[in-house]
């Protein structure tokens, strides 16, 4: 396969089997923070400025993010961030803008302190005729190491999960004005459950 069609395949460079393309990806970060990697796409039938748009607002987040609690902006380029953690409680850091392109890419790191630390980007390209490809890239360190991140996995919790359901909900909500849910609520759910 050429390197052109590398550069117009929609999959995450992350994901890819090249040799070297998992560096490449985590190399893409300016500061790399964490030891997970975790990359997902979606194809978005929207125009890329409006999605970068409703994404740069950061309290927006919350409205498709299913962990997101909240994310305060504290000035234009950190904000804070409350993540729901597994075991019910919750999970905050600080978040510093480290590139941004408008209409392109947004890309940040976790500050100092961090209860979990990460970096990522969050990258825009224009699809033509079938909208935009978002790619989320995440690097982090889950809370409790290789058993915190297995009990993130158990309660559905784990990024890689949580980025390719994320992703979905934001299409949804971008395509059609709203996010489709289960005949029951989450309360109901996890009143079932216990």
């Amino acid at each position: 396969m050429a390197e052109a069609d590398f550069q117009t395949d929609d999959a995450p460079l992350a994901t890819s089997k090249r040799s070297g393309a998992v560096d490449e990806a985590t190399g893409a970060l300016l500061e790399p923070k964490g030891d997970s990697l975790v990359a997902r796409a979606v194809t978005i039938n929207r125009p890329v400025a409006e999605l970068y748009a409703y994404w740069r607002d950061f309290r927006n987040l919350a409205s498709f993010m299913d962990n997101v609690v909240d994310v305060s902006p504290i000035d234009e380029r950190r904000s804070h961030w409350t993540v729901k953690a597994p075991g019910g409680r919750t999970v905050e850091w600080t978040a510093v803008i480290t590139e941004e392109r408008e209409n392109e890419l947004i890309a940040w790191a976790s500050e100092d302190g961090a209860d979990v630390p990460n970096s990522g980007r969050i990258d825009f390209r224009d699809a033509g005729a079938r909208g935009t490809v978002v790619t989320a890239t995440v690097l982090y360190d889950p809370p409790g190491g290789a058993i915190g991140k297995l009990i993130a996995k158990m309660f559905q919790r784990e990024p890689a999960i949580q980025a390719r359901r994320d992703l979905r909900r934001f299409k949804q909500l971008m395509e059609t004005g709203e996010i489709a849910t289960s005949s029951r609520t989450r309360q109901q759910f996890e009143e079932e459950k216990a």
